[in-house]
């Protein structure tokens, strides 16, 4: 694999640190990070930094039945939504990924979208969304801007967005300053896996009238 070019910030490593992020933004980072050794740096240094904050906090003492309530909340919680990964060799799913989707390519469902472009909306909360997009070798993606952030991580293939090329590993951070039209690259079909914890602003009408029918 090429060198990775386009990198995650450091605002958001240190929160999937933390744990603040929602799960869809949290797949991306994790996918992310388990191909990119220097983001994965970056973030073992955030987590050593956060054990070293927790080890100097005072002692609290908990309320009677604390342990019996926390207890009973991991035994209500939602039944965990990740399906057994099954066996794939030379697959283009890193491993979290293989986790969510259930194997590699051969196991997504697709969705058409129109233009040729596919998406599979994947099972996660629901303060954000993740799917993955097969985009064909040279088409747009249609113009549109982000009412708030977007992650969009290349799995297979590469776009083409202003004058930046995303390769496999390289992961794109959009915000609402951002109005683009990425595109395929030609040559290979791209498979991106993109996170999004607000709808998108699309330029055209037939895109906007899909919107509710796509959950873009």
């Amino acid at each position: 694999m090429a060198p990775i070019k386009h990198h995650l910030s450091d605002s958001l490593l240190m929160a999937y640190s933390a744990g603040t992020l929602p799960e869809a933004f949290n797949l991306v980072i994790a996918t992310h990070v388990s191909m990119c050794d220097e983001c994965r740096a970056r973030m073992e240094s955030f987590d050593t930094v956060g054990g070293a904050v927790l080890e100097s906090c005072d002692l609290v003492s908990l309320d009677a039945g604390s342990l019996e309530a926390t207890l009973a909340m991991i035994a209500g919680a939602p039944v965990d939504r990740v399906r057994p990964a099954t066996p794939c060799k030379g697959g283009i799913f890193p491993a979290p990924l293989r986790d969510y989707v259930g194997g590699d390519l051969e196991s997504v469902r697709w969705k058409k979208l129109g233009g040729g472009v596919s998406q599979y909306l994947l099972d996660t909360s629901r303060d954000a969304t993740v799917r993955l997009l097969h985009i064909p070798a040279g088409t747009a993606v249609p113009d549109h801007g982000h009412r708030g952030t977007e992650l969009t991580l290349v799995l297979k293939g590469a776009f083409i967005d202003g004058n930046d090329r995303f390769a496999r590993g390289d992961v794109e951070i959009a915000d609402e300053d951002l109005q683009h039209t990425p595109i395929a690259d030609v040559g290979e079909d791209c498979i991106c896996l993109a996170a999004t914890d607000a709808r998108l602003k699309f330029s055209k009408l037939i895109p906007r009238m899909a919107q509710p029918f796509i959950g873009m």
